[in-house]
């Protein structure tokens, strides 16, 4: 016998199951994903903005996306300029075909491209460059803000200093690393408005490694040892050097330089990590207002 609740004890209650939501896929017609790549272009860059781009794609089907290079040639390593001009000559292409053909079509507006700076950090004289070229470009496109502050780049900087073994992969397991760090010096570069901006995502990798972190600027002279010294003298006896950089920004050597100079291991670049291209994509995405929220960071364990 069934009570005004539901069905009688003992007797399987069926849930409803909860309805898939439709997989999101990029609009017909949606402007391009452009990714300004800043930096000196190398085989090296090449390869990780591939994998960004490549990132973006699998979470977005159907979405365009393609490189510019800040410092392009033309040749190898298409510029900025370059790839939006191409990019809107090829919807002006479609859509005269499309008259051609006798179909109906709406006459496209709106931005050709959504241009996205490859930059965890704000770095002003590399944002200048960016937004130079998208001017020199003479094309219709948006240029969304950098990637950071994130819970995702924390995550990432987690990560790469446990590849490192400066850090513990999860705090939750009872193993220790030999090497592990107890104070974290976080590099930018961008001056002293990208060591804000780092600070803020600073707090959230302090918060999982349980260890200090504090930001320094790479392109300040005296920043990084001036902040290795504030650690050790509030008690961090090993510490470690986080680049809070994608890669191609800088020279690879500034991070061995800096790691040199406060006397510590240093952890690899966020590169390719899987959460710059679901950043990227989500500056896109909110830009075009078609993201249905933003990626969310790993909980702190």
């Amino acid at each position: 016998m069934s009570s005004p609740t539901g069905p009688a004890s003992g007797l399987p209650v069926r849930m409803p199951r909860p309805a898939r939501p439709e997989p999101l896929a990029a609009p017909e017609g949606a402007p391009a994903l452009v990714l300004a790549v800043p930096g000196t272009p190398s085989v090296a860059a090449r390869s990780l903005a591939e994998e960004v781009v490549s990132i973006a794609r699998s979470e977005l089907p159907g979405l365009d996306a393609r490189i510019g290079y800040v410092e392009g040639d033309d040749a190898e390593f298409p510029t900025l300029q370059s790839v939006l001009a191409y990019a809107a000559d090829e919807r002006t292409a479609r859509y005269e075909q499309a008259r051609a053909a006798g179909v109906e079509v709406k006459e496209p507006d709106g931005p050709v491209a959504v241009v996205v700076p490859l930059l965890a950090g704000p770095d002003s004289a590399l944002l200048r460059q960016v937004r130079q070229a998208v001017m020199d470009s003479r094309v219709a496109a948006e240029l969304t803000d950098v990637l950071g502050p994130h819970p995702l780049l924390a995550e990432a900087l987690h990560v790469r200093l446990s590849e490192a073994g400066l850090a513990r992969a999860d705090r939750a397991r009872l193993f220790t690393v030999a090497t592990a760090a107890d104070g974290i010096i976080l590099a930018s570069v961008g001056g002293e408005e990208a060591v804000q901006a780092a600070g803020i995502t600073g707090m959230l990798l302090a918060a999982r490694l349980a260890v200090p972190v504090m930001a320094a600027a790479l392109d300040q002279e005296g920043s990084i040892a001036s902040v290795a010294e504030q650690l050790r003298s509030s008690g961090s006896q090993q510490l470690a050097l986080a680049p809070y950089l994608i890669g191609p920004e800088i020279d690879p050597g500034l991070v061995a330089e800096a790691a040199k100079e406060a006397g510590c291991s240093a952890a690899e670049p966020l590169g390719a990590y899987p959460a710059i291209g679901k950043l990227a994509l989500a500056k896109y995405t909110t830009a075009l207002g078609i993201a249905p929220q933003q990626p969310q960071g790993a909980p702190v364990r």
